[in-house]
């Protein structure tokens, strides 16, 4: 895998953990969150996706890795909304 195919994975996996973010409606960091939480939805969405016996939709191909776009961002957005719920509530200030 070369240099490009890494960045280009971590741009995805970025604007991914982007999506579960602003449609679990709860942001806590920047970039390297954001595309921590594209890689963690990306493993919990094709799992859930593989249990429940659904098929794999919208999957970018870069080099022999595939990257399931439509599981990732549920899987993102999911795990989003749990971590949102485990963390404390932080006062508005207005």
């Amino acid at each position: 895998m070369t240099l490009l195919e890494v960045l280009l994975l971590l741009l995805i996996a970025a604007l991914v953990g982007a999506i579960g973010q602003a449609i679990a409606g709860y942001s806590r960091g920047g970039l390297l969150v954001s595309m921590a939480l594209g890689f963690i939805g990306a493993l919990l969405g094709t799992w859930m996706a593989r249990g429940l016996g659904l098929p794999e939709l919208l999957v970018i191909q870069i080099n022999k890795v595939a990257f399931p776009l439509l599981w990732s961002i549920i899987g993102a957005a999911l795990f989003v909304a749990f971590v949102g719920l485990l963390s404390p509530r932080q006062p508005r200030v207005v």
